[in-house]
């Protein structure tokens, strides 16, 4: 039976509490109607020793090449105060013409949309030329260890072959049709532990002050010039993001001082070469001030960009012809699930506008909504 109201999945979507990495029964509700279209589908339950486990969605409709999916993820972030809000946020409403609830721009509403599209294509065509697929991850607000990096892995061992993936992402910074992605920086945050001598401030010579040398490390770090950026990338940064003493006395120099940054680098890197320049100032700086370092690094994602191709063009063609807007072809902002995505097929990234995601009273133009359906249904079209 067709789904044809993206309006209606959406708010069926967002009624389920569905905080990462807890279910809430979305996953199971989505395969329901996946199954009604038609779409073989398997829940994949995936957990780890450190970490609690998530429910993903893979869906298949058609055997045959080639295959498109589409990715993205029912997980949201927590609400926040929810005296803050206007409605209750699992139970969402529309007001002057938005839809209001968590996870309605970030990103339940884009997979109502793509499903919506879907129904409305194959009761059109019938018979697809190749295979729609949908990758959908529970753990891609949280820590992303049991979601679709895992996912991938599972679909390189069944030996499932991807030929292009859209991702739903929230790409457009204010208005629908501004932007799509195609690449991500890549990211790395540093832990960074500096360990002096503890002593008493009126004896200083009694003692080494880790934050003297913490202080000489963070002003070489920021006065790096990594590069000027590329053609599709904007400059590597890196941004110190918090420093900590651990001392409850006046009195006393401290032993040891912390801090914490984060780089956001292009493909002119890699996390590895990037930790071999690091550590080359800590060790550097920490021995002519005779004291000692600790590092530990945690990459988010390797910087990567999947080359225009048609598929690419194609869908900006569309973009443009549907909001009037040339989509720009960008790799700013933050990491996303493309990021695993990529090593086994091209993708980019376009859904809604991101300007409320997160937010209280996150929302969606309903016309934006409907705006969407209609895209993705002429991708598909012009896909196939």
């Amino acid at each position: 039976m067709p789904i044809y109201n993206e309006i209606t999945l959406a708010k069926e979507l967002i009624r389920f509490p569905s905080i990462t990495p807890v279910d809430a029964g979305v996953m199971k509700f989505l395969a329901k109607k996946l199954n009604t279209l038609g779409f073989k589908c398997k829940i994949l339950n995936f957990k780890d020793k450190n970490s609690k486990p998530v429910k993903n969605l893979y869906a298949r409709l058609g055997n045959s090449q080639p295959n498109f999916m589409f990715a993205g993820h029912l997980d949201v972030v927590p609400p926040g105060n929810l005296n803050d809000w206007t409605v209750k946020p699992f139970n969402p409403s529309i007001k002057k013409n938005y839809l209001i609830g968590r996870g309605a721009n970030d990103m339940k509403s884009a997979i109502a949309s793509w499903v919506v599209a879907v129904s409305k294509y194959i009761s059109i065509y019938k018979k697809i030329n190749g295979s729609i697929s949908l990758l959908i991850t529970g753990d891609e607000e949280g820590a992303a260890i049991n979601g679709t990096k895992k996912v991938v892995d599972y679909l390189k061992k069944k030996k499932e072959k991807i030929d292009f993936c859209l991702v739903g992402e929230p790409t457009n910074p204010n208005k629908l049709g501004e932007m799509i992605k195609i690449g991500r920086r890549g990211s790395i945050t540093g832990e960074l532990m500096i360990i002096g001598t503890q002593g008493h401030v009126a004896y200083p010579h009694r003692a080494n002050n880790p934050s003297n040398i913490i202080i000489k490390i963070l002003k070489e770090l920021k006065e790096i010039k990594f590069d000027k950026g590329t053609k599709n990338f904007q400059p590597t940064n890196l941004e110190v993001t918090k420093i900590s003493i651990d001392n409850t006395a006046d009195n006393v120099i401290p032993g040891i001082a912390n801090a914490t940054f984060n780089i956001r680098f292009n493909n002119k890197h890699s996390s590895s070469k990037l930790k071999i320049k690091l550590n080359k100032i800590f060790k550097k700086i920490t021995k002519r001030s005779k004291s000692n370092f600790k590092i530990e690094y945690r990459v988010s994602g390797e910087a990567f960009l999947t080359k225009p191709n048609k598929t690419t063009y194609m869908i900006q063609n569309i973009i443009k012809k549907i909001t009037k807007i040339k989509p720009q072809l960008s790799t700013t902002g933050g990491t996303s699930d493309a990021r695993f995505i990529r090593k086994i097929a091209p993708c980019l990234e376009f859904g809604l506008v991101g300007k409320t995601m997160h937010k209280v009273d996150e929302a969606v133009s309903i016309s934006d909504l409907k705006k969407l359906t209609k895209i993705y249904s002429e991708i598909l079209k012009n896909y196939f």
